[in-house]
């Protein structure tokens, strides 16, 4: 597995059998067989991929013959694949002149890239990077691009940024690969840049709200005694229920870990991860327990944590049972045989359900899943997906359903949905598509109420090969897309739509990467108690670079909190809210009587269906028809108190909104007004 983002060089490489092929609208596949090949080419993991008898590649010359427009709906899908699931090859795609357009160097099995149909002579290179004397098969095929579901019609949700202040840390411009938490108790929002910590608080009495920010990193002085000095990767996770937050820092096989339970005022020491985790990419999560699993008695924490991280062989998750405080030992979630080992955030779902997404598994991207407490594991690929790399992320509703968004072959933002636990997938579609998003980057996605989800990611319109430091020219955002109706339909944002995330290339392929992985890995997505979505990014284009100038390869750690629209809990929506404004009587002549009253939604939304009704003495005489009030906008209802009132007589008169209660409203018990009438 080399890094994708490196150049192939030429120098000298082998020919397939047959050694050319062609495509054509008419004609739609080609195939190919190379191999066996006994020797690796590792040259990747040093720098650019070199070709010779030493180090050797495969070259298959492929033609494609499309006419204009062909691309509007279809797509070039290349693929290799071979026997071994211990082996791998790596694949890039090179256009006429040497230039890498696309590549697929991950631990998936086939190696598969998306590209553009577009007309043209191409290489396909495939690089044995540890083949075990294996041969290879390839195919390309044109074929049709997928449709996706209209967008959704719901009122798009509006976001502001924040960075926090030069003078809070060093760190301010070091948070590559970010994590956001919220505690719901107290409305911290806990952000790790690299081993610093930020607390920030927001003011939402003001418009746009103001944010507090506040350096509470974990030290000796404040009760972690490994301190937060040095890190081979940073991570935080913030349990939602209980409000304790976890700060790691990777130190290979094991890591320094401390948790808080007052918002960084003071920290706690751990012991760090399980026994016999992995050297690289830990995660910590946590959540309830399955039915029928409890905690140490030596601890009222209710919730497990646990601690991911992938090995040489394999990924593996340790447990916790006191709170985070200690670990069992690490259980393997799959092998090499099964996965890459890089690994997505543990999430835990309600009902105790572990997931672990992976961008590559076999020939799909998939969740490594635990119903047990995380004592035995399963693999359920997403077979709609393509392997990406960037990691996957996943999101959990309140009754359980999931939202895997992850980063397809073809750069694409794609989410899917799944309501039995990662067995089966629906609904997966091109969230980035309606923006004219071609690249994506770094998934992240959040749940609230079950058919409400968030995924964020930064991506740009300009396709291509994103990888190309040389070349590339696209300009990245960041974006989230909302459903509001369990993942049928996505509504996607432009959040930064004049400050841009990233100039130029952005290299997702490792150690290997140049000043363009300044954003390193992945970036994080959370809620507040509300349901409000907050993104944890770092900015890499700051100063000159958001004005347009040169990229700076910065990395300032940022929050985008949203600021209007639905957020992911239902019971945060805005309400109407009908009242009864004035009510008001009057007898005719000939003793009919009349009562005058005016509805008001002083509420924040709409009042549909909405309606007033009159008593005369207890005893409904008249109800308005039904009609929609949009927020602050009144109507006068006048209705009969019936005629040949007796002469003298005095009656009570009522007037109710929304009588028959169709209206959920934000004050049930503002809706009457009373007066009286008498009769002359």
């Amino acid at each position: 597995m080399a890094a994708a983002a490196l150049v192939a060089t030429s120098v000298a490489a082998q020919a397939a059998t047959p050694a050319d092929g062609s495509v054509s609208d008419t004609s739609t596949t080609t195939s190919w067989t190379a191999g066996p090949f006994a020797v690796p080419n590792v040259t990747g993991t040093a720098g650019d991929i070199t070709c010779s008898a030493a180090t050797p590649c495969d070259d298959y010359t492929l033609k494609v013959d499309t006419p204009a427009g062909y691309g509007d709906g279809h797509q070039l899908k290349v693929s290799v694949d071979w026997t071994q699931a211990a082996a791998d090859f790596d694949i890039y795609l090179l256009d006429a002149a040497g230039n890498v357009l696309s590549s697929s160097a991950s631990s998936a099995k086939p190696e598969t890239m998306i590209v553009p149909p577009d007309a043209g002579t191409y290489t396909v290179r495939v690089v044995p990077y540890a083949p075990l004397g294996d041969s290879i098969r390839g195919t390309a095929t044109l074929t049709s691009t997928p449709p996706d579901p209209a967008p959704s019609t719901a009122t798009r949700p509006t976001y502001g940024t924040y960075a926090p202040p030069e003078s809070l840390s060093a760190d301010v411009h070091n948070a590559g690969e970010p994590s956001i938490g919220v505690n719901h108790q107290t409305g911290a929002v806990m952000y790790q840049a690299y081993t610093s910590t930020f607390k920030a608080t927001f003011d939402d009495a003001t418009a746009p709200a103001k944010a507090t920010w506040s350096d509470v990193s974990a030290t000796a002085t404040n009760g972690c005694l490994g301190g937060s000095t040095t890190s081979l990767d940073p991570i935080l996770f913030t349990d939602h229920q209980t409000g304790r937050t976890f700060e790691s820092q990777l130190a290979g096989k094991a890591a320094l870990t401390c948790y808080t339970d007052d918002d960084g005022t003071s920290w706690h020491n751990t012991t760090g991860s399980g026994i016999n985790s992995g050297v690289d990419h830990q995660t910590i999560g946590g959540g309830p327990l399955p039915s029928g699993a409890s905690n140490l008695p030596t601890t009222s924490y209710p919730n497990a944590v646990y601690y991911c991280s992938q090995d040489i062989a394999d990924a593996s998750c340790a447990r916790s049972l006191d709170g985070g405080t200690t670990y069992g030992p690490a259980v393997p979630m799959y092998s090499l045989l099964d996965c890459g080992g890089l690994h997505g955030h543990v999430k835990v779902a309600p009902d105790g359900t572990v997931y672990v997404p992976n961008k590559g598994c076999g020939a799909n991207q998939a969740v490594a899943v635990s119903t047990d407490a995380g004592t035995t594991w399963s693999v359920r690929p997403n077979p709609s997906s393509t392997p990406g790399d960037s990691d996957p992320s996943v999101g959990i509703g309140s009754g359980g359903t999931v939202y895997m968004g992850y980063q397809a072959a073809d750069g694409s933002a794609r989410v899917a949905v799944s309501h039995d636990q990662g067995r089966t997938w629906q609904h997966d579609q091109n969230v980035g598509a309606q923006l004219g998003v071609k690249n994506a980057v770094f998934p992240a996605v959040t749940a609230g109420d079950d058919d409400r989800a968030a995924f964020a990611f930064i991506g740009t319109t300009t396709g291509g090969n994103y990888q190309d430091q040389a070349t590339f020219a696209g300009v990245w955002h960041l974006y989230v897309a909302t459903t509001y109706d369990g993942g049928q339909t996505w509504g996607t944002v432009d959040v930064t739509p004049n400050d841009p995330v990233q100039r130029g290339s952005i290299c997702t392929g490792g150690t290997t990467c140049g000043n363009d992985r300044n954003l390193l890995d992945f970036m994080d997505i959370t809620t507040d108690a509300d349901g409000r979505v907050l993104v944890g990014y770092a900015d890499g284009c700051t100063a000159v670079c958001a004005s347009g100038g040169a990229q700076n390869y910065d990395a300032l750690a940022s929050i985008a909190r949203q600021s209007g629209g639905l957020t992911l809990r239902a019971a945060a929506d805005p309400q109407p809210n009908l009242t009864v404004a004035s009510l008001s009587t009057s007898v005719s002549a000939n003793r009919t009587g009349t009562a005058t009253a005016v509805l008001t939604n002083t509420g924040a939304a709409t009042a549909k269906g909405s309606a007033l009704r009159v008593l005369l003495d207890g005893v409904a005489v008249g109800t308005s028809p039904m009609t929609d009030l949009a927020p602050g906008e009144s109507r006068t209802v006048t209705l009969s108190l019936g005629s040949r009132l007796a002469k003298g007589s005095s009656h009570a008169v009522l007037a109710v909104a929304d009588p028959d209660q169709l209206v959920a409203e934000s004050d049930e018990a503002d809706n009457k007004r009373a007066t009286s009438v008498t009769v002359r």
